[in-house]
């Protein structure tokens, strides 16, 4: 029976660059977050690829990988996610078969299809090639055979080497039920990104296990959930350091996704009512608290979605506080410290 204590919790690092601060610092702060979840019993960290955002410094993401993984002992570092059609497959094989020969064991692949930024900047990625979300199963189908052409249809004489012949875990990731199936179909495990998109969530999951088909990777499905979780000593606290989060929401739809911003004590006179129900939608799942608030809701959470591991997302301005946030979230979850 799945219980808070026995479930496996991650971390999801968008590497924040917050107002007045640079890329420089941000991944700064990425390595030290990542050290102390590594020791704090955090089973993953994952970083994510976003374009052109001004408050997100994780765009070349396999490059941070490599970084964090290089900085860590123990934890298992990789993409949440890598946005494939940006990219040409046999490089993504490529680069993460150089991570995990450089860090065997420990690297995660999560795909994604969405651009993970706006048209224009999607244009200048891709460069025209065509390459869209409607040919990611093409794409994530060669990409697997670089990995493995023994099971994959062969190498067609081309090699990712390094690459070929490693066993990188491949994650699904979606906001939707395209991906769910598609990793049910393919036996493959789903992580659903409820940091942002909490209505489909329950359907994406209920999708991946009617669809699921026993593998050569999983022979049950394993369904993992991102959430936003932000902790302080008090409720109040903690909502206050959560409106960083909202106002960065704010910033999204009006078209100007800025970097972190400092919290504040209200949101009143800051956003209009429909921009407060658009981030109360999207930001609906998570969880804001004190340490008996977080391990209630958590529980509740799991209760609800039964989902096999959770990843915590937590935008919070001052990077104390965000290493404070996580602590706390390993404590209530009795995570297995490492020495």
């Amino acid at each position: 029976m799945k219980t808070l204590e026995n479930t496996p919790i991650s971390v999801l690092d968008l590497s924040p660059i917050v107002a007045g601060s640079t890329p420089t610092q941000a991944l700064a702060n990425t390595l030290d977050l990542a050290q102390h979840a590594d020791h704090w019993g955090f089973n993953r960290y994952w970083l994510a690829e976003h374009h052109g955002m001004r408050g997100i410094a994780s765009a070349a993401t396999s490059v941070v990988i490599g970084h964090v993984a290089g900085g860590t002992k123990r934890i298992r570092v990789g993409s949440g996610g890598i946005m494939l059609p940006n990219h040409a497959p046999l490089v993504i094989a490529e680069q993460f078969g150089t991570l995990e020969s450089l860090y065997p064991g420990r690297i995660d692949l999560g795909l994604g299809r969405a651009p993970g930024t706006d048209q224009a900047t999607m244009r200048a990625l891709r460069r025209d090639s065509g390459a869209d979300g409607d040919q990611f199963p093409q794409m994530l189908e060669e990409l697997r055979a670089y990995f493995r052409p023994d099971l994959h249809g062969g190498s067609n004489g081309i090699h990712a080497v390094p690459g070929e012949g490693l066993d990188v875990p491949i994650w699904l990731l979606g906001s939707s039920g395209f991906s769910a199936q598609l990793a049910g179909y393919l036996g493959l495990p789903f992580a659903f990104a409820g940091q942002f998109a909490p209505r489909n969530m329950k359907a994406a999951f209920d999708l991946y296990r009617h669809t699921f088909r026993p593998s050569r990777v999983l022979e049950q499905p394993y369904a993992m959930a991102g959430i936003n979780v932000i902790a302080a000593d008090t409720d109040e606290h903690a909502q206050f350091l959560a409106t960083s989060a909202q106002r960065r929401f704010v910033g999204m739809i009006r078209g100007n996704p800025g970097p972190l911003e400092p919290p504040v004590e209200s949101m009143d006179g800051y956003w209009e009512p429909h921009e407060r129900a658009a981030v109360q939608a999207q930001l609906g799942a998570s969880i804001i608290g004190s340490p008996v608030t977080v391990r209630a809701k958590l529980r509740e959470f799991l209760q609800e979605f039964g989902v096999d591991e959770i990843m915590a997302n937590a935008a919070v301005y001052d990077h104390a506080e965000r290493l404070h946030s996580y602590e706390i979230v390993s404590q209530v979850c009795e995570l297995p410290r490492s020495l």
